[in-house]
Parts: C-alpha cells; structure tokens; sequence
C-alpha cells in the first residue's frame, strides 16, 4: 500500500477519534449552523496539512486542540472582516452530521454565556469543560500555568455573575 494512502487510512481513524472534539470546539465559536460547517471544514482541512507533522512527543487530543482553537480564532477574525452575509458551501459534511441540540435548560444557557466571552476565554472553557488540567491548557493554548489559572478565576467570576443576573432576572417574571 501506498504511504499516502496508508497516512490517509490513519487520519480517518484519527477524525473518527476526534470528531466530537472538533464538534464542540465549533459550537463553541460559531451558532450559525452553516457557519459551523465551514469552521468544521476549515479545521479539518488544517488538520489535514499539520497531520504529517505531528509530533508524537505531544497528545493527540492537545495537539488537536491547539489547531482546532487557532483555527477558530482565525475564523471569527475573518468573519469580523468580511461581509455578514455571504454564501454559504453548497457541498454537506456528512461525515459530521450528528444532533448538537442541547436538551438540558442549564448548559444551554452556559453555552450561551459562554458566547459572550472573548475567543481566548472561550477556548479555556472548552478545555476546562473537557476536564484538562492546567498544565495541558496551558500547553494547548500557549500560556503558563498561572496565567491560565488566573483567566480561569475571572471567566469563574464573570460566568457566576451572569447566572446569578439571569436567575433575578427570570424569578422576577
């Protein structure tokens, strides 16, 4: 067999290893579902380029972070620039296509608290919600220990404060 197709038999495996990561991490970033296709393909497509130079000295699961977190960063900062409406791809991944609805009242609004935050933040609390420990975040998101410790406590404070908002407001109804 072919190394090409050898490496690209061991990405699939690898997509389907991922695939739920990548999912959350686009969900996080963008609501739009039509938006989320195309982070998800972009994602991929960078995964794709980087997976020859994995360097098994790292997680998968980091490394799959730190490009899927970049990825995004750079989608919103592209999106910012661009038009906000503009066409979207005609071609379905299929491959993706599961039931991302949220059922649970409670994490449907921390994801929507979670989407006022800024895109680093945002990034933290995806790790952060996977059960990562500092050191991983910090190694994912290119931070030390104590910076990451230190976002963690704010983005704690921040999201306290917009439950504790919401309840008031939704007791007061």
């Amino acid at each position: 067999m072919k190394e090409s197709k050898l490496q690209e038999i061991h990405f699939i495996e690898y997509l389907e290893s991922c695939k739920k990561l990548i999912i959350k991490v686009s969900r996080i970033y963008c609501k739009d579902p039509e938006d989320r296709k195309d982070l998800i393909q972009d994602i991929i497509l960078q995964l794709w380029r980087s997976y020859p130079k994995y360097d098994k000295a790292y997680a998968i699961s980091t490394w799959t972070y730190r490009i899927a977190l970049n990825v995004s960063i750079s989608f919103l900062r592209k999106a910012k620039t661009r038009n906000s409406i503009y066409t979207s791809y005609q071609q379905q991944a299929e491959y993706f296509h599961i039931d991302d609805t949220v059922t649970d009242s409670n994490l449907e609004q921390l994801y929507n608290f979670i989407e006022l935050l800024k895109p680093i933040d945002k990034a933290l609390m995806i790790l952060q919600l996977e059960g990562c420990k500092n050191k991983e975040i910090s190694s994912v998101m290119g931070m030390s220990d104590t910076n990451i410790s230190t976002r963690k406590q704010r983005i704690k404070d921040k999201l306290k404060l917009y439950f504790e908002t919401y309840k008031q407001q939704y007791n007061e109804i």
